[in-house]
């Protein structure tokens, strides 16, 4: 039998997954009219793919993307072939460039993918963050956050979304993010590519999940994930890549302290700023 509880939840979900597609839609409306005038190589990214970096959404109301773990939003990819998922025979990923967004380029990861589980060490200005991930079901994710690692392409970058209550995670990931409760563009940043989700079948998102943020479309995780540290009723669409082993403590000291300025949603930048001094990822023992 549904409790209360439950309803309200189920509201805040459906709450969350409206926001995001208004968000969407202002966005990819933004967009086009930006372009009016330019050069056809802008209108080719336009009418292709904008940006993957929407998991769940950047800060208030009229940030760009987050209610539900997305990145920045983008226009639609659908008639764009998407990237291609892990080929077991070759071994290979495939991944897309993505100049949509803001981009901090760090060329496309290689395509051949080990597919074996990995330790993630994330070390923060609050203390590490340590998760298993799971590169057996996600080879391609881990292939490519290895190589996020491997450029330093999270260091200095701070977490800019912390959830409510009916949304518990922390959202990280955007090189270009604030985190201050002020830029409207939190969120919108990426590494210049995308894949296609992994690991979905059965997924859910339960407190020590680590998960990526995509936009409403399929094929476009890129570089923001989120940290959950409560369970979220969110739909099988974002690649579940880890599990916290240690550092949950720290999420519910963040979560204590609340956010900024919160939004219709009751989200936004954390009081308790986590920046990424330093990722290292190593083979699991």
């Amino acid at each position: 039998m549904s409790t209360g509880k439950d309803r309200q939840r189920q509201l805040a979900r459906e709450h969350y997954e409206r926001q995001m597609q208004r968000r969407v839609e202002r966005e990819t409306k933004a967009k086009r009219t930006a372009v009016i005038g330019s050069t056809v190589g802008v209108l080719v990214v336009v009418g292709g793919v904008i940006a993957a970096v929407t998991l769940l959404g950047g800060g208030d109301d009229t940030s760009a993307s987050e209610a539900t773990p997305s990145a920045a939003p983008s226009a639609s990819t659908s008639a764009v072939a998407g990237p291609k998922p892990f080929d077991p025979a070759t071994g290979e990923c495939g991944y897309l460039a993505d100049t949509s967004g803001t981009v901090k380029d760090v060329g496309l990861p290689p395509a051949k993918a080990e597919a074996k589980d990995a330790t993630m060490t994330l070390k923060t200005s609050q203390g590490d963050i340590v998760v298993e991930l799971n590169g057996v079901k996600a080879p391609c994710t881990v292939n490519s956050l290895k190589h996020l690692a491997a450029k330093k392409y999270y260091n200095g970058s701070k977490c800019h979304r912390l959830g409510s209550a009916q949304f518990p995670m922390l959202q990280c990931g955007d090189p270009t993010a604030k985190a201050d409760g002020k830029a409207q563009g939190d969120g919108q940043g990426g590494p210049g590519y995308r894949l296609a989700e992994e690991n979905l079948e059965g997924a859910t998102y339960k407190r020590g999940v680590m998960a990526m943020a995509k936009t409403s479309e399929p094929g476009t995780t890129g570089s923001q994930f989120f940290l959950v540290f409560g369970d979220i009723g969110l739909s099988p669409d974002y690649t579940p890549v880890g599990t916290i082993t240690k550092g949950l403590d720290i999420l519910d000291k963040v979560n204590k302290a609340g956010v900024i300025a919160p939004g219709q949603d009751g989200t936004g930048a954390p009081k308790e700023t986590v920046e990424i001094k330093d990722v290292t990822i190593s083979a699991k023992s």
